[in-house]
């Protein structure tokens, strides 16, 4: 491995020489390797949307454990489990509160177009703040009135006249099966891959717009620690508490939080889909980049030839296609990379997805174009390598 550095050193950059001869053949190359950079960037950039906006409402909530039935799939796809769970846990030593929240999707009618659309509806106690949102949390008195909700301004869809109108201090009135509401308030949190937004407000409203749903059953408890206990064992206390009742699952927030990224990722098609892409990107682009770099090594096989038979090893015909493979990773991630920026904010423009560029994002993709180009370039040299320079003359 030294040699192979010492050597690199010590030559002309053949490598680029090369690739610089042919314009057009390097052209093809940057265009292909940026497609396939392009492509990966979309596919990991709709796959932590989709993770991230699915769980934001999950890191949203004010608690250090969480009780939920083992029934419940995701934050969408909720079960019941009985109160008195909640009443049981507040007994537990180290629990300082403990709350119940009710979650469930509704199809109501958006106010401005008059379309059917789902929302997800959340709802608490309003006396207890259950959200770390500041804008609901200054609002919490509002959502005490009856059919009074507060409404996501981040939701997918158009709004702008509502939120107009409810930014003037007027109420928006709409209607989810056949009953009406009045849109009194906007917070900031965002659509999912699940829900178009949010509405929130307290437990007797949802309980209304969800007439068969009973106080007594309900999706989630917040369970607060008091100062001096460690999270670990109250959770352990509530575990050993509760073992006799089947019907709840005591996790921390970070695991609450890992449950539902867990779902998208490993029941559903969707995380899996993306995977597939981030492959199909990948193997594209070392295609794209074999063909290149296999048709430099043809087309100058008599000069590798004439190296090898000059004494050179293989590992230094190896540098000059690895050199050309970091130069085409180089250059190629480059517009790569830019592409994928405009294209994420066209993204978040229509769609209100959290869809962004970031530092490790970005590392992981380069890592991976360089990889690929030089896994192209060694298969590549193959024929190379074993060949006999008296055969190529």
């Amino acid at each position: 491995m030294i040699g192979f550095f010492q050597a690199i050193r010590r030559r002309t950059p053949l490598g680029w020489l090369q690739l610089s001869h042919s314009k057009s053949r390097l052209l093809v190359a940057l265009s292909g390797i940026a497609f396939a950079d392009v492509l990966i960037f979309m596919q990991l950039g709709f796959q932590n949307a989709l993770y991230d906006s699915n769980t934001r409402l999950n890191r949203a909530f004010i608690a250090d454990i969480i009780l939920i039935s083992p029934q419940s799939q995701s934050m969408q796809n909720m079960s019941t489990f009985t109160r008195r769970r909640i009443l049981q846990a507040a007994d537990v030593p180290g629990v300082k509160s403990a709350e119940a929240i009710y979650v469930g999707l509704v199809t109501w009618k958006n106010p401005q177009t008059k379309s059917k659309t789902t929302v997800q509806a959340i709802a608490f106690n309003p006396e207890k703040p259950a959200l770390n949102i500041s804008e609901i949390n200054a609002q919490l008195d509002t959502i005490k009135l009856p059919d009074t909700f507060l409404f996501d301004r981040g939701a997918k869809g158009d709004y702008d006249q509502v939120f107009s109108q409810i930014n003037a201090g007027k109420n928006v009135s709409t209607e989810i099966d056949k009953r009406t509401i009045n849109i009194s308030g906007l917070f900031q949190l965002g659509a999912s891959f699940a829900a178009d937004g949010t509405l929130v407000s307290s437990d007797e409203n949802f309980l209304r717009i969800f007439p068969r749903r009973k106080a007594g059953s309900i999706n989630l408890g917040l369970i607060s620690v008091q100062p001096g206990y460690e999270i670990e064992q109250v959770v352990a206390a509530l575990k050993s508490h509760l073992q006799a009742n089947p019907d709840v699952k005591v996790l921390t927030l970070p695991e609450y939080i890992k449950f539902e990224e867990d779902y998208w990722k490993k029941s559903t098609a969707i995380g899996f889909i993306f995977s597939i892409g981030v492959s199909m990107g990948f193997i594209v682009g070392v295609i794209i980049v074999y063909q290149v770099l296999s048709t430099d090594v043809n087309s100058h096989l008599r000069e590798y030839a004439t190296f090898k038979a000059m004494g050179y090893q293989n590992i230094y015909l190896l540098g000059i296609i690895v050199e050309e493979a970091i130069i085409l990773a180089v250059l190629g991630f480059i517009p790569g990379f830019i592409v994928p920026l405009g294209l994420y904010q066209l993204t978040r423009n229509a769609t209100n997805l959290p869809i962004y560029m970031t530092l490790a994002r970005a590392l992981t993709v380069f890592l991976m174009t360089v990889i690929m180009c030089t896994l192209s370039g060694t298969v590549a040299t193959a024929r190379l390598q074993s060949a006999d320079p008296a055969d190529m003359f």
